[in-house]
């Protein structure tokens, strides 16, 4: 069952978490979503800290749709984005595990094996095949990139996100990386710890 529209317009955050276990769809491949990066409202690593601009422009919403963007010139990292549209946040996919299409992923990933093949967002992107053309794609559609309901993951870490040096020291620590525990295909697990502890 695909998620609907109204499972993206929630707080960034929520939506990050929730995101967790959930399938991401194209064509022969299917990977299950293992990490994610939250962006929210008022964050200076946003790419909308600024406000609007061509680039970002995917970012602003509706929500459910792919935010698609080019890093380095070379990789092409996957965002859903969330909140009411205007609001300009998303989640970044941070890592997979391969449910379907092993042969197509390796393939794409150059005959990697393992959690080598998922374990960041510029492979991920390079697993499923998108570019910046999907961005804007409503992920909740049937066709093309989608996102597929699955059961809730129990156990979650959390920690700071990856490549945010130019933020804020507060944003910088924020633990707003989200990422299934007890599963090797995660990327940079040193900084993770269980979400529960941050709570107590």
């Amino acid at each position: 069952m695909l998620l609907e529209p109204d499972f993206y317009a929630r707080g960034t955050l929520e939506v990050a978490r929730d995101l967790l276990g959930k399938l991401l769809a194209r064509d022969e491949v299917v990977l299950r979503i293992t990490e994610v990066e939250a962006y929210r409202r008022h964050d200076s690593a946003n790419h909308c800290r600024a406000g609007r601009t061509e680039r970002n422009a995917p970012m602003w919403g509706p929500p459910g749709r792919a935010y698609v963007y080019l890093c380095y010139g070379i990789h092409h990292l996957l965002n859903l984005v969330t909140e009411p549209e205007g609001t300009g946040t998303a989640v970044l996919i941070r890592a997979c595990e391969v449910v379907e299409g092993l042969d197509t992923v390796r393939a794409r990933r150059r005959g990697l094996r393992g959690p080598a093949l998922l374990t960041g967002p510029g492979k991920v992107g390079a697993a499923l095949g998108v570019d910046t053309s999907w961005s804007h794609h409503p992920v909740w559609q049937p066709g093309g990139l989608m996102c597929h309901d699955a059961p809730p993951v129990e156990a979650v870490l959390s920690g700071p996100r990856v490549g945010v040096d130019y933020a804020t020291a507060e944003d910088r620590e924020a633990p707003w990386r989200l990422a299934i525990a007890g599963t090797p295909w995660v990327s940079q697990r040193r900084s993770l710890v269980p979400l529960e502890s941050r709570h107590r």
